[in-house]
């Protein structure tokens, strides 16, 4: 393996192409950087291969990822982020612009871009601009200069987007730049001071509650917003991040049903992890209950911070929506909504830390153990990592929406072992940001190499 132009061969491997709706026994060359054979083994050249060994799959794309500079470089800097990508298999990212200053104009993106470049990752960056002026929520950032300058779509992030006249204004604006809204769901006037999910967990720990209806209530506005202006606007797409409840996410299969031009994502620690980790407890959602005091599951200290999250861990009954809305293709991509955090940030009371869990290096493993339990099928999660998001972006990025094994192209490729364990340790992880829960956890999935736009971007020390 070299750096610039790797070369690489893959034998009795398990691919995954779900650009071509394709999984089974093979094996690639990359020559130069470039996939030059894709060959596909059947019979008995396919014995004794199968997916719980070595996996090739399409380069992982992200949607929502905070790097947090320009502005607050000790939680993360671009080039920290770009090498937690390249750990985690993935090889396209989409940086939200609540930075300091916001990305709301192409100065900034300029500045950001110049940091990608100044790393030397060969991991794709693209960036989201500010729906608002320094996302204040008072008037819109400049749409069609950010759109000139090259940013992927619009998301205040972080926040949503308050006002529904600027909501309105904002989706037909986007849409007759061809560029989505990405859109925090979220009615803050029914979070304020809230500090976990509304609920029984919450109660006990005597934590303020934050009510599924917020989230609900806020997709209800959107999608109906959406519906109004589509007339005048056709091209008006709107993408909800990081959908957490039953209730939102049933909005928007009725959405899409209705026909309604409308995206979702949702997050790893979503679809595996519920507000009883807040209690101490530690088990997969499909393990969860909704007591954890009363089958003593709880194994360890209550109120830890790296627990904390916008929005917050929900009840199993959610976490099982948010899989099952992802099996059945409701919600379009796993996103990791990875917001690194400096330890001063998180190491104080739950209700001050601020909001966030560093996700990018984590997600294979968590949704492999997804799948480990019957919960998802593996070619479905690659493809919300791969051809989901690709199709949100809509050929905005420089594989120009082909995502699949593509002979003749440059590589942009995972190789990761399923059988391979790795534990979670602040050294292990290449992000400054070490706020996850995961910490100490031992997951499956050990990423060998990384390949972006047909270079090396991470190979495994005994790879």
């Amino acid at each position: 393996m070299t750096g610039a132009g790797p070369d690489l061969e893959i034998s009795r491997a398990w691919l995954v192409d779900p650009a071509a709706g394709r999984e089974g026994a093979g094996e690639i060359v990359v020559a130069d950087g470039i996939l030059v054979a894709v060959t596909w083994l059947t019979g008995s050249d396919a014995d004794g291969i199968g997916p719980d060994g070595v996996v090739v799959a399409p380069g992982f794309i992200d949607l929502h990822v905070h790097l947090r500079e320009p502005g607050n470089e000790v939680a993360e800097t671009i080039a920290s982020g770009l090498a937690a990508a390249a750990h985690g298999g993935f090889t396209t990212i989409c940086a939200m612009p609540n930075t300091t200053p916001a990305l709301d104009e192409p100065g900034v993106l300029a500045s950001v871009n110049a940091a990608a470049a100044a790393s030397g990752s060969p991991i794709e960056l693209l960036a989201y601009g500010a729906v608002t002026a320094g996302r204040d929520g008072a008037q819109l950032a400049a749409l069609g200069e950010l759109a000139d300058a090259g940013v992927v779509g619009f998301s205040d992030d972080g926040s949503p987007v308050r006002s529904a006249p600027i909501l309105r204004a904002a989706l037909a604006y986007a849409g007759a730049l061809g560029l989505p809204i990405v859109d925090h769901a979220e009615d803050a006037s029914l979070t304020e001071g809230a500090e976990a999910n509304d609920g029984y967990v919450a109660t006990v720990l005597g934590l303020r509650g934050w009510p599924v209806a917020a989230e609900a209530a806020a997709v209800a506005r959107d999608l109906a917003i959406l519906a109004d202006v589509l007339p005048d606007v056709p091209d008006a797409r709107l993408h909800l991040t990081h959908l957490s409840t039953a209730a939102a996410l049933d909005l928007v299969r009725q959405a899409k049903a209705a026909g309604l031009p409308v995206t979702c994502d949702i997050t790893p620690h979503h679809l595996a992890l519920t507000d009883e980790w807040l209690a101490g407890a530690r088990r997969w959602a499909w393990e969860a209950s909704e007591d954890p005091w009363a089958d003593e599951a709880n194994v360890a200290a209550p109120y830890a911070t790296s627990l904390r999250v916008n929005p917050p861990l929900r009840t199993p009954a959610d976490a099982l929506a948010c899989l099952a809305a992802l099996a059945d293709g409701t919600a379009d991509a796993i996103a990791t909504d990875h917001a690194p955090h400096a330890e001063v940030d998180k190491a104080v009371e739950f209700g001050l830390a601020l909001n966030g869990i560093g996700g990018l290096e984590t997600a294979l493993g968590v949704a492999l153990a997804a799948v480990d339990a019957g919960r998802l099928p593996l070619a479905r999660a690659i493809e919300a990592f791969t051809t989901g998001p690709a199709q949100v972006l809509d050929g905005r990025s420089r594989r120009n929406g082909s995502v699949g094994l593509v002979e003749g192209a440059p590589a942009d490729l995972v190789v990761f072992d399923r059988g391979g364990r790795w534990t979670v340790t602040a050294v292990s992880l290449a992000s400054r940001g070490k706020n996850t829960p995961l910490l100490g956890r031992e997951l499956s999935g050990t990423v060998l190499f990384t390949l972006a736009g047909g270079r090396l971007a991470y190979e495994a020390p005994d790879a």
